[in-house]
């Protein structure tokens, strides 16, 4: 949060001094040359407040979804922050129908691929953190999935390391396409870019974040002491598998 409070700071010309970037100019050329849209999608990794912010250093512009805040003051303060004049901040509900018109019309969208999401909302079960026991199941977001198979849209993968110089390192991994599958199949392929850089640097995940808020009620695997059973999740779970 200190950072993302600092960020107004950092402008395209002094940008290289705080923010590395790899990955982000290839996407940006492909998505003009095919004429398509790019949905950033973050994980709850590293500073992935600057994930947008290193897209907008590059010319990129697009549509975030943010959860709103329980104080409306507060939810005012963060949008400033994180729009920079340059993205559009939305919230949470609702939001699937304004960004489809968003990448149907080639701009960009932006969310956190790893939100956690009542099993009632437009969520998707994930595999995670396999084991000999089974994986632990995952009550995601599957908007990034809607909106690259409805909208044609190129996924792209975006994770923040801290480095030691005390700059961040911000990675646009390739892009996930579309493909023949569902959106289950597409938000799991995301989620195991994700899961490859939580495993070798559990440090940056924040895992503090209820992300297994509801577990499904037949399960091998122990969950967090703070999930809940829920039946909805069941039922999402023989729909998505």
């Amino acid at each position: 949060m200190l950072s993302l409070f600092w960020s107004p700071r950092i402008t395209r010309e002094n940008g290289d001094q705080y923010i590395e970037t790899i990955g982000f100019e290839a996407a940006l050329r492909r998505a003009e040359n095919e004429k398509r849209g790019i949905v950033l999608v973050c994980a709850h990794q590293g500073n992935w407040e600057w994930g947008a912010l290193a897209f907008s250093l590059l010319g990129g512009r697009a549509s975030i979804v943010a959860e709103d805040f329980k104080n409306p003051a507060l939810t005012d303060i963060f949008v400033r922050l994180r729009n920079r004049d340059q993205h559009t901040v939305i919230p949470q509900d609702r939001s699937i129908l304004r960004l489809l018109k968003a990448v149907l019309r080639g701009e960009n969208a932006g969310l956190l691929g790893d939100l956690n999401l009542d099993p009632s909302r437009a969520a998707v079960v994930l595999d995670t953190f396999p084991s000999p026991n089974g994986a632990l199941e995952m009550c995601a977001t599957r908007l990034h999935a809607v909106l690259a198979h409805r909208g044609n849209a190129l996924i792209l993968p975006v994770l923040t390391y801290p480095r030691p110089d005390g700059r961040c390192l911000v990675i646009a991994h390739d892009p996930v396409e579309p493909g023949t599958g569902g959106e289950r199949v597409l938000a799991q392929k995301t989620w195991e870019v994700f899961e490859k850089s939580i495993i070798a640097r559990p440090d940056l995940w924040l895992w503090s974040y209820k992300h297994f808020r509801y577990r499904p009620i037949r399960t091998t695997r122990e969950y967090p002491f703070y999930s809940l059973e829920n039946s909805e999740f069941e039922q999402i779970r023989l729909e998505t598998h």
